[in-house]
């Protein structure tokens, strides 16, 4: 069964998935880069997103890896794609080149219609204006059988989280306090979303935490 899944998600010890003002110069919000430090020198980073055949092993390797396994397409909220607001910028092709990481359909959440933008390497940006099930029903069909895999931001997640359309979930706790910025968590009772906690591993850059949706007995 499709399953809708959050990986290598970061946060700070105190909850914060970005950082305050985000901007051009700051697409994660002041200090927000900080809370990636974990992923950024791994071989799954610099291979599926820089490109480079190089990179570190072990297990914070493993759990950026395993973020790409069996994903068929993408979901993503509009701040993450641009920094633009208001009626969307044409020639902005997201931050990524000419070839992002996704190699595959791209859902993203959007105020304003916009016709889909053909990228190399397969990636194709889908501009959804009917909201995040209308998304999540075109990813799903897209993935040809896989699961979807829900990028972010911290909005994005939240209102599929509290729809409780999310079945897995890999939390990176990284060891830094932005005290201000987008919370991840605040005020979304997990327990009684149906989610619990199962299973959390630590290494010298994060706590790996993974959260699913119980399943119910018939």
């Amino acid at each position: 069964m499709q399953k809708l899944r959050v990986e290598s998600f970061s946060i700070s010890i105190d909850g914060y998935g970005a950082g305050p003002n985000q901007d051009m110069d700051n697409p994660l919000g002041v200090g927000g880069q900080n809370l990636h430090q974990w992923f950024f020198p791994t071989k799954t980073f610099q291979q599926e997103v820089l490109g480079k055949n190089e990179g570190t092993t072990g297990v914070d390797n493993e759990f950026a890896e395993r973020g790409f396994k069996n994903i068929g397409a993408w979901i993503m909220g509009r701040n993450m794609f641009s920094p633009y607001r208001g009626q969307p910028n044409t020639d902005w092709k997201g931050w990524w080149g000419d070839n992002p990481p996704y190699h595959s359909p791209v859902f993203i959440l959007s105020n304003h219609k916009r016709e889909p933008v053909e990228m190399e390497g397969g990636t194709i940006f889908y501009f959804v204006t009917e909201g995040i099930h209308s998304a999540l029903e075109q990813a799903f069909k897209s993935a040809n059988g896989k699961d979807v895999r829900l990028s972010g931001g911290v909005s994005t997640i939240r209102q599929y989280l509290t729809a409780k359309l999310i079945d897995e979930m890999h939390i990176a706790i990284s060891p830094i306090l932005l005290g201000k910025g987008e919370h991840l968590f605040s005020e979304i009772d997990l327990p009684t979303l149906g989610y619990a906690c199962t299973d959390r591993v630590a290494t010298d850059n994060a706590t790996h935490i993974i959260i699913k949706k119980k399943t119910t007995s018939s």
